[in-house]
């Protein structure tokens, strides 16, 4: 077993073996540590690559397991991309290009959006709601009914089954009655399995004694689609 390497990119530490870096020799990383050109360290000794240090750990993973692993939320493709280019690494190049898809062909997205409509007076302390509604909309049923039958404290309307909601209109109230029941409802979807894909705000128009607001949470899980 070769001794470990430790490299520093960009200022971050990375220890690894000699046989990671050199999986491919054709690579950047296979020639430097093969000798083929000069090498930088920095005071410790440790080898130095100017380049992004945090990007890097997608690269050393993929060098020790020749498959690329991305968060869901990863947004810096084309940053990687750049890296991968700089460093010769022909298979991880081909993995960017053409990216798998997020789940296999068999597996769907279900979608459950959350929205709450805040009309807010200006002049109460504490902040006082005067009117909200919170809005679930989404084609799980399931979900749906369950929301029902666990929530029935609340004064709810239950809006046409073809738009596929469920609202809770309720007020005037305090600020934490509202921030209760939404805090609530959050809950309940994520332990369904569900996760926060994004969350958006909309400030309105104000009047003279109000501001009213708009927020939105969409929450995703994955779903095994069923044959007909």
């Amino acid at each position: 077993m070769t001794d470990p390497v430790t490299l520093n990119v960009g200022g971050h530490l990375y220890t690894t073996s000699l046989s990671t870096l050199q999986r491919y020799p054709d690579s950047m990383l296979g020639a430097m540590f093969r000798g083929d050109f000069p090498t930088t360290r920095d005071a410790q000794g440790n080898y130095f690559i100017d380049r992004d240090g945090t990007l890097f750990r997608y690269v050393l993973n993929f060098l020790r397991t020749s498959e690329l692993t991305l968060p869901v939320d990863f947004t810096e493709t084309d940053l990687l991309r750049k890296e991968a280019d700089f460093y010769l690494i022909e298979p991880l190049i081909h993995c960017l290009n053409e990216p798998k898809p997020l789940y296999p062909l068999d597996i769907f997205e279900q979608v459950v959006e959350l929205s709450s409509t805040r009309k807010l007076s200006k002049y109460s302390n504490p902040v006082a709601v005067i009117i909200t509604q919170l809005t679930i909309t989404t084609k799980v049923q399931a979900l749906l009914e369950g929301i029902c039958k666990n929530f029935t404290k609340w004064n709810k309307h239950m809006m046409d089954t073809r738009d596929f909601q469920v609202s809770f209109t309720f007020g005037p109230c305090d600020y934490h009655q509202e921030v209760t029941l939404r805090v609530h409802l959050m809950d309940y979807i994520m332990k369904q399995g569900f996760t926060i894909r994004n969350t958006r705000v909309h400030h309105m128009s104000e009047r003279a004694n109000e501001n009213t607001v708009e927020h939105h949470w969409t929450f995703c899980r994955p779903a095994r689609k069923v044959e007909d």
